[in-house]
């Protein structure tokens, strides 16, 4: 098994699979006896400054609370026309209503398409939602071998 590496994705293949949003897999730091709080999410990419950005419902009685400053690592994969990609993004969140309108954060997430998923029993607007950016610490994408 000496030599064997994954192959992976160039920026240019990466940037082509996550598009401008898409859904995936949000999991949050805990104490090491723990297993991570993961989450099933929508998100938006944006290219130009290659940060993540995140629409989380905080609903009475979530435990997000207790677990969105914590690091977090996001995971995306999928089939496309040349086969399976997967990307993986670590950091930590930063949470939007703390920058002003104008900042390069707001403004990434004004540029995004994050899927709209219901998944609750009442309307979206009855929930409270924050908005999210990850500035990924690091970013790796994967792709299965082509004969």
């Amino acid at each position: 098994m000496d030599g064997l590496r994954w192959v992976q994705l160039t920026d240019r293949e990466r940037t082509a699979f996550l598009g401008t949003g898409g859904t995936g897999v949000l999991s949050f730091g805990t104490e090491s006896t723990d297993p991570p709080a993961s989450l099933p999410v929508s998100y938006g990419y944006f290219d130009d400054d290659q940060a993540f950005y995140f629409r989380l419902s905080f609903p009475e009685g979530t435990t997000k609370d207790d677990v969105i400053e914590n690091p977090v690592s996001f995971v995306t994969h999928g089939e496309t026309d040349d086969g399976w990609r997967s990307v993986i993004a670590t950091g930590t969140l930063e949470e939007l209503g703390e920058f002003p309108h104008e900042s390069v954060e707001v403004q990434g997430m004004w540029a995004v398409d994050i899927p709209k998923v219901d998944v609750f029993d009442r309307p979206r607007d009855e929930i409270p939602f924050h908005d999210f950016r990850l500035d990924p610490e690091r970013l790796t994408g994967r792709k299965s071998v082509t004969e």
